[in-house]
């Protein structure tokens, strides 16, 4: 996620210099055509226009659909922190005499583990999504060595290498890490270490977490509907292939000014079209580490802090650097 103010302008030309250089060399060609040939290559501007804002109204249905996706998504995520650090301090304001202080730290480290392995799933890649290579983020060095490792130099941090190996069976670690902090509530509650209330309260946290790792899997492995993504860039297409007939026939009934101005007005015209359908198309999937998508790592750190220096622990990391402008 980008987190300086703006964007600069060359940031915004660099990440979408394709349509704006495909357009000016579209352009340019058919008004080439037009100067060479002489054959009628102009288009009336009008019916043009009436494309054009029907083109408008769908990238906005486009763009507020995906920015909805991608604000459902943090908000999922700063429930995560909130539930987190109340779960953990649930957890260590247990009786000391009646719940020890290993079993207090095993839970949370549990949780850290699940807090791990959600990570790691949602950053899967899908066949929808736009799978950016990692070694290409030169700028996020903690963030490319985590991708790299995989998951388990993570997870095995907090669990016992019984309970990892015996993870190994099942496709969806956080939800078999889940269960197990549910059975162990009911075990010290058997044995007299939660009063009904604090151990009806903490499955209820429980079941928190289970609906926020359920909202983060829903966003992830559902797409924006495809037919959507699909009309919005076929429809852009046409009208930005009509967009140089429609101005060389402004500019060229024009005495003042030259049918070559249709070249660059044409190719400022197309990019921002095929920019606003870009941010759009970036936003639909906000779990898969872009530029612009939730820091999901950064947040992920910011709770093992948290939680780690609720324990007392000597070995904290370090949270994720803001490398020019970005968070991971």
């Amino acid at each position: 996620m980008y987190v300086k103010r703006n964007y600069s302008l060359w940031m915004t030309v660099r990440w979408s210099k394709k349509p704006l250089i495909n357009g000016l060399i579209y352009s340019a060609i058919i008004v080439f055509l037009y100067e060479v040939t002489g054959l009628p290559f102009s288009l009336p501007w009008q019916p043009i226009s009436v494309i054009g804002v029907a083109v408008s109204f769908f990238l906005g249905f486009k763009n507020n659909s995906s920015y909805d996706r991608a604000w459902e998504a943090r908000k999922i995520w700063g429930s995560i922190v909130n539930d987190c650090r109340t779960f953990a301090s649930a957890i260590l304001s247990l009786p000391d005499k009646s719940v020890p202080y290993s079993w207090k730290k095993q839970m949370i480290f549990r949780h850290l583990a699940w807090l791990v392995s959600l990570k790691h799933n949602l950053r899967k890649g899908k066949s929808w999504e736009h799978n950016l290579p990692v070694d290409k983020m030169v700028f996020t060095p903690g963030f490319r060595e985590e991708m790299a490792n995989g998951l388990e130099p993570e997870i095995r941090k907090y669990l016992d290498p019984e309970e990892w190996e015996s993870l190994q069976a099942y496709t969806n670690f956080p939800t078999q890490l889940l269960k197990k902090q549910s059975l162990e509530l009911d075990r010290i509650h058997q044995e007299n270490g939660l009063s009904e209330y604090k151990h009806v309260w903490l499955h209820q946290l429980i079941s928190r977490f289970y609906d926020t790792q359920g909202m983060s899997e829903r966003i992830k492995t559902f797409p924006f509907p495809r037919q959507y993504a699909s009309t919005g860039l076929w429809i852009t297409y046409i009208f930005c292939a009509l967009i140089p007939l429609g101005l060389l026939d402004i500019f060229e009934q024009s005495t003042e000014l030259h049918y070559w101005l249709t070249v660059p007005f044409s190719g400022i015209i197309i990019w921002i079209f095929f920019l606003v359908d870009r941010i759009g198309d970036y936003s639909e999937n906000p779990f898969e580490a872009g530029y612009n998508d939730v820091p999901i790592s950064s947040i992920t750190r910011v709770i093992e802090i948290d939680l780690l220096e609720m324990l007392d622990e000597k070995e904290i990391p370090q949270p994720y650097p803001v490398d020019n402008g970005f968070l991971m």
